[in-house]
């Protein structure tokens, strides 16, 4: 399967109740082939009627951090969401809800197969790690998953609410995202 047939399921998909409140699905977007794939929650309003992730205030800090700490912009990684569908009022996704769209993360995964995976927040974070410590104890350094390595830090929505500690977290994780990264580079 390829990432467009994948795009294809998704977006026909009825597996759960955001299905009937979606304006769009939001798949994913970037580089099919990118070494580092960012992974957030859920799409909120902006991203709803795009059809892209990251692209409210969010994304714009994202991409300003991308470029920052990595020196790169969207298209040279690949950027999804754990959950393809908005929550109504941008509420957390149920576990039922994300245990319906987990097939589709998967195999996006599996399909970009990055060396080094950066999860956006909470949801993310826990989610692929297996664990329920929340950002701010799993942060702060890398794990390994499978044959690449994790990167957890604050999604970019706790930085614009959370300030200046907040985006110096989120700094000091691309840069060790960055590391690992060059640790791949061939």
């Amino acid at each position: 399967m390829t990432l467009q047939e994948l795009r294809s399921q998704a977006l026909a998909c009825t597996r759960c109740q955001l299905a009937g409140g979606r304006t769009q699905v939001v798949f994913g977007v970037g580089d099919p082939h990118a070494a580092l794939m960012l992974v957030g929650e859920g799409p909120g309003q902006q991203e709803d009627l795009q059809g892209e992730p990251f692209v409210g205030r969010s994304g714009q800090l994202l991409d300003k951090l991308l470029h920052q700490e990595l020196g790169i912009d969207r298209s040279r990684c690949y950027i999804a969401n754990v959950v393809k569908c908005r929550p109504p009022g941008n509420r957390d996704p149920l576990p039922a809800e994300i245990e319906a769209c987990r097939p589709f993360l998967d195999a996006q995964l599996r399909l970009v197969h990055p060396a080094v995976v950066v999860t956006l927040g909470n949801f993310a974070s826990r989610l692929l790690l297996g664990r329920s410590e929340g950002i701010t104890k799993l942060r702060g350094r890398a794990y390994r998953f499978g044959d690449a390595h994790l990167v957890p830090t604050y999604h970019p929505a706790a930085a614009l609410r959370g300030g200046g500690e907040v985006v110096a977290g989120m700094r000091a994780d691309l840069v060790r995202a960055k590391r690992l990264l060059a640790a791949f580079a061939p």
